[in-house]
């Protein structure tokens, strides 16, 4: 059977999703509506018309014909299809394919299709998550998934709840039971200048992960501004405003912070 989802854009040779080259694909929809969001075109789960010239081209998956259209119902064929055209760059890179959003465990049983075929081709998988998912989605993709690219936003469940709109005990409780069960994980923490990036949040942060010593890595994603413009495309409201990446001493000091964990902690993806 071939199982059919929906995205909202492929981008092949990025850098910043995983180790080495991958091909990413951004699965349309999310549990979560963070006021940072550079995608704020994914956040409905189903193809959308928005405005005329804004929709995010899907590689030679696009709707050319539609282009007030943003997201596709699309084959795990085509997706595979997508993948394999750079095989070549994944060996020697030691990359793979990166399945975002959006959330992708919003369509689980697309998601495990994909994922189990990337496995039987012995295509390195990385699933980016926000960890709001029912666990049962979890367990269902965990036997094929080759790293998870999990999101550690805000520690105090009332902020988590004011700028994402939902609270943050499901995604604890999963990144523990991930933990438990031995999955290969980065820990992905976005700077956003006086919500995320102050030194309490930081610091429960970092509290909380000396009770996950088996972590491979943290990465600290410094504020990008680039979201800022699509809110204006997409014809949707900029909560945040305009704000400024943090300078790199700023970054330096944050990683130094996080240096005493048992792993690797990197600026940026």
């Amino acid at each position: 059977m071939n199982i059919t989802g929906i995205i909202f854009d492929l981008k092949r040779f990025a850098v910043h999703d995983g180790p080495g080259i991958r091909t990413t694909v951004f699965f349309k929809g999310c549990p979560l509506n963070c006021w940072w969001c550079h995608n704020p075109e994914s956040r409905k789960l189903k193809p959308e018309r928005i405005a005329a010239g804004s929709h995010r081209h899907c590689a030679n998956l696009a709707i050319p014909d539609d282009p007030a259209m943003v997201g596709k119902t699309v084959s795990a064929d085509e997706i595979i299809a997508e993948i394999e055209k750079d095989l070549a760059f994944y060996d020697e890179s030691g990359g793979g394919v990166t399945f975002s959003g959006g959330e992708p465990l919003l369509q689980p049983d697309f998601l495990t299709d994909l994922l189990r075929r990337c496995r039987e081709r012995e295509i390195h998988s990385a699933v980016d998550t926000s960890g709001h998912a029912p666990w049962a989605h979890f367990e269902q993709i965990y036997p094929y998934t080759d790293l998870f690219l999990f999101d550690l936003k805000l520690i105090d469940d009332r902020l988590h709840r004011r700028y994402t709109n939902v609270g943050n005990r499901l995604i604890h409780d999963n990144l523990r039971r991930l933990h438990e069960l031995g999955a290969a994980i980065f820990i992905r923490i976005p700077l956003i200048p006086g919500i995320s990036d102050t030194e309490e949040n930081l610091a429960g942060i970092r509290t909380f992960l000396d009770g996950l010593p088996n972590i491979r890595q943290v990465n600290l994603l410094p504020y990008n501004p680039i979201g800022e413009s699509k809110y204006q495309r997409f014809h949707k409201k900029n909560r945040l405003g305009r704000l400024s990446t943090q300078p790199p001493s700023r970054l330096e000091a944050i990683r130094d912070h996080f240096s005493t964990l048992p792993c690797a902690v990197k600026i940026g993806g």
